[in-house]
């Protein structure tokens, strides 16, 4: 992955190679601005005295992982990429248990207080916190990004899939049915709701196809309600059977298999309750915008022989998707959104009454909860060298939390080299 620069004035240059910024730091002509993503800021050089080109930001909308990658348009190289993991679920989780501490103290018999609920509105275009934290994340990062490049235009997985049209192919005309991207829209929606793997015997990594439940001679319809996967042998050896007939010594199977089919697809629904949002917001940046599907972005990738990840994918969004991607070398900063702490001070046990009560500092010792820290500690258990995420305690023992381990560190033994920002990084 490339490396972001900035003229002395912090004006977007082109991204470097990784190896040209560490000849240029060598020499003293340019220092480290930021480490996560990695940015280095020129100490001399203007964007008058440089050659800039024109720079694509390409998102690719996820419930829980939104893939972004960055596209120099001329050359059609991948600059940078990026995978953000959402905390949407999260959100959820915290406030249906704040909705049931509530409810409980509501229903006990305390002191009587005149409910308040008829007094709030909700402004327009509202959305639930945990789908509006995923609209957060990508606008944040979007304009990030302008700041440290020079995008010329954007593009965005408008829809990820067309549920109207795959339910209904001949709302547009039979045109539509049988186009090119018509069998992508439908195949890539059922891979995404059945898991990648055939129904009947759960095998993965194999070519899967596409199987009407109720088969269309005795009567069944290309709905996808009607439509499932399966690999060629199970396809074959059901034929135009019954489902009930062909999984008869398998009831749990059958029950599961008929309850998924009409079940509405949860991660898909988030996606498509968000876009228009999204659209209008990156459409506030002031840069072109360009919409398309996923069954475009899916065309694009397997045209040009690209494997499936989500930065990947970003990178295949829309019709302006160069014929020759350059995706050599290029690893993905994985962003882990993980807010700004909690405003919650007092903590309640599992019945809802008080146990304990937070600080109301976020703060010790200038350190702060999410600060991406180097620690050398001299001697002791953990002798040796670290570069983690901390988690304050309101006394001199911090949790540094690594990849693979959590240990106790003293505060004098860490120098900060991230400020909290509400995001975990991994490069």
């Amino acid at each position: 992955m490339r490396v972001f620069v900035l003229d002395k004035n912090l004006k977007p240059l082109d991204p470097c190679h990784p190896a040209r910024a560490r000849e240029i730091l060598k020499k003293g002509r340019a220092k480290v601005f930021k480490r996560y993503p990695f940015i280095i800021v020129m100490q001399e050089r203007t964007v008058d005295e440089s050659t800039t080109h024109s720079h694509r930001i390409k998102i690719d909308p996820g419930s829980k992982v939104t893939g972004i990658a960055v596209i120099q348009e001329k050359t059609g190289r991948v600059t940078n990429a990026l995978e953000i993991s959402h905390r949407g679920q999260q959100i959820k989780d915290a406030l249906e248990s704040r909705r049931s501490l509530r409810r409980g103290r509501r229903n006990r018999k305390l002191r009587y207080r005149k409910p308040r609920f008829l007094n709030r509105t909700r402004k327009q275009g509202w959305l639930p916190p945990s789908l509006e934290s995923r609209i957060a994340n990508i606008e944040t990062w979007v304009r990030r990004i302008k700041k440290l490049c020079p995008i010329a235009a954007i593009s965005q997985e408008l829809v990820r899939f067309d549920l109207q049209q795959i339910q209904n192919p001949e709302v547009s005309g039979v045109e539509y049915q049988r186009g090119e991207l018509f069998g992508f829209e439908v195949k890539e929606y059922l891979l995404t709701k059945w898991g990648r793997k055939c129904v009947y015997c759960h095998t993965e990594n194999v070519p899967l196809e596409i199987e009407h439940i109720l088969a269309k001679s005795k009567g069944g319809s290309n709905r996808v309600s009607n439509l499932t996967l399966a690999c060629r042998k199970c396809n074959e050896a059901k034929g135009n059977k019954p489902i009930e007939q062909f999984l008869s010594r398998k009831p749990d199977l059958l029950k599961k298999i008929l309850s998924q089919a009409k079940s509405p697809l949860k991660d898909a629904t988030a996606v498509n309750a968000t876009r228009w949002e999204l659209y209008r917001r990156l459409q506030s940046t002031g840069l072109p915008l360009e919409v398309g599907t996923g069954g475009r972005t899916k065309f694009n990738r397997k045209t040009r022989g690209i494997e499936k990840h989500h930065w990947t994918d970003a990178a295949c969004v829309g019709a302006s998707t160069p014929e020759r991607l350059l995706l050599k070398d290029v690893k993905p900063l994985l962003v882990k959104a993980r807010g700004y702490g909690t405003r919650q001070r007092c903590r309640p046990d599992k019945y809802g009454f008080p146990k304990a009560h937070a600080p109301s500092s976020k703060y010790f010792q200038h350190f702060q909860t999410g600060d991406i820290v180097k620690a050398d500690i001299p001697s002791g258990k953990f002798a040796g060298q670290y570069v983690g995420r901390i988690a304050i305690r309101y006394r001199p023992s911090f949790v540094l939390q690594l990849s693979t381990q959590k240990i106790d560190v003293h505060p004098k033994y860490l120098k900060t080299i991230h400020k909290a920002d509400g995001y975990e990084y991994q490069s």
